[in-house]
């Protein structure tokens, strides 16, 4: 199994599953990620967004994910991840947190291994 890419923001790229559908190249997948994500998120997803290598790839991203401020912002410092960051929370971030607390229990786990 391939180890996991962890997002600047703290979610496992890994296990999104439209990276899942990108890597296994298959449009099945999109579709039904596409349908999910449309109703989900209330956006119109098509099979041709569901593309991407990760967000700290330099490949494809989904969505806003090519312009996510967060993820400028780790490309622009350097860091594999905003846990590397002595900011590490920021106001950028605890904006994703609030949506999906997920994010910041594994960028917390990171840090705590660096230590």
């Amino acid at each position: 199994m391939a180890e996991k890419m962890v997002a600047y923001c703290g979610l496992i790229c890994t296990d999104c599953p439209a990276y899942i559908a990108t890597q296994a190249n298959d449009d099945k997948q999109r579709q039904a990620v596409a349908e999910g994500w449309t109703k989900r998120y209330k956006h119109d997803f098509k099979v041709a967004d569901i593309n991407c290598d990760g967000c700290v790839s330099t490949g494809r991203h989904v969505g806003q994910c090519s312009i996510c401020e967060v993820r400028l912002c780790g490309i622009d410092r350097g860091f594999v991840n905003c846990a590397y960051c002595p900011e590490c929370s920021c106001a950028k971030l605890d904006k994703y947190f609030k949506m999906a607390p997920i994010m910041k229990t594994n960028l917390e786990k990171i840090r705590r291994k660096l230590k």
